[in-house]
């Protein structure tokens, strides 16, 4: 499996978020300049990501961007299904309950695949964005200013 650009930086903007938005909303500009992402981009996967209820926008003066939830309730998997939408690398006919595999019945890579699939969605839906935080917290930056460290 492989993630885009949309699923990497979408995630890293959203860790920033995170670490940011505690006192105030965080504005495009100021996670363009930590992450080192165009706001054109960071404004797209924000719309995405607000649209699937992650993130909220605060108009005004003063505005920019905040979860919808704590970082505790959002996982990895939920952002990454937002932003890259399926994140199984196989798409099997014969696991659809609906059929459409005329080899399903005696079909016994499904299997394989099925297992794939479920453990990658386990994986991605046991990691929590707080966790990421926390993380980024705990690893060495070279940059004197945490602001500069990439997530």
């Amino acid at each position: 499996m492989k993630l885009s650009t949309k699923g990497r930086y979408g995630l890293r903007a959203l860790i920033d978020l995170a670490q940011y938005s505690e006192e105030t909303p965080v504005s495009i500009t100021s996670i363009s300049k930590r992450q080192d992402i165009s706001e054109r981009y960071l404004e797209q996967l924000m719309s995405m990501l607000k649209k699937a209820g992650i993130v909220k926008s605060i108009r005004g003066a003063n505005g920019g961007y905040i979860l919808a939830r704590d970082a505790k309730e959002i996982s990895v998997g939920e952002v990454l299904r937002a932003l890259e939408g399926s994140l199984e690398p196989v798409e099997c006919a014969g696991l659809n309950p609906r059929g459409g595999c005329q080899a399903s019945e005696s079909c016994v890579t499904k299997y394989v695949w099925k297992r794939i699939n479920d453990s990658i969605n386990r994986t991605v839906d046991d990691i929590w964005l707080s966790q990421l935080v926390e993380e980024g917290r705990n690893t060495p930056c070279d940059d004197k200013d945490r602001s500069q460290c990439k997530n």
